[in-house]
């Protein structure tokens, strides 16, 4: 009877500790990233992780998906890249002029918004530009021709020059 407890004690560890690789669907705090392979206890798996379709099981098929949506993830980032590069190049060319009132000395009443800046490049340029991504340091409080510039992608920034004439 002794030995016999002892091997099923060993088997109990044995099942205890295996463990399943799992390709993550989603961020999960306490195991990793979307996209990642970790390895996670058999009851953690089928308990938690399958059921609330956190991850799925790294299979060869799931693995070869996997590995598919990143080589397809990377040519699309190359190609928004490419994309923002050229924008970039059409922006150093283009000019935007928009009119104020002003006062005595150049300076103008108000200021120059980025909402003001993207309607003007729509109308005279045709660009679409979205004012989150206009950067302007200070409000354009007088008259002049500045370089604005524009966060095209986290890797590229174009400049757009913006001349303000009186009204």
């Amino acid at each position: 009877m002794g030995k016999e407890c002892v091997r099923h004690v060993c088997e109990r560890q044995e099942r205890k500790w295996n463990t399943m690789q799992i390709i993550l669907l989603e961020d999960v705090k306490t195991l990793g990233k979307k996209g990642e392979i970790v390895n996670v206890s058999d009851g953690y798996a089928r308990n938690f992780v399958l059921p609330k379709k956190l991850g799925v099981e790294a299979n060869a098929k799931n693995k070869n998906d996997l590995k598919l949506q990143k080589a397809n993830a990377d040519k699309l980032a190359k190609e928004q890249l490419e994309a923002a590069k050229e924008l970039a190049e059409v922006l150093g060319t283009k000019e935007v002029t928009l009119k104020m009132k002003s006062g005595e000395g150049g300076k103008a009443f108000g200021s120059v918004s980025s909402k003001e800046i993207v309607q003007a490049a729509k109308e005279q340029c045709g660009l679409e530009l979205d004012k989150k991504k206009i950067q302007l340091p200070e409000p354009i409080k007088a008259l002049g021709v500045y370089e604005v510039g524009v966060k095209l992608h986290p890797k590229v920034t174009g400049s757009l020059r913006v001349k303000v004439e009186e009204a």
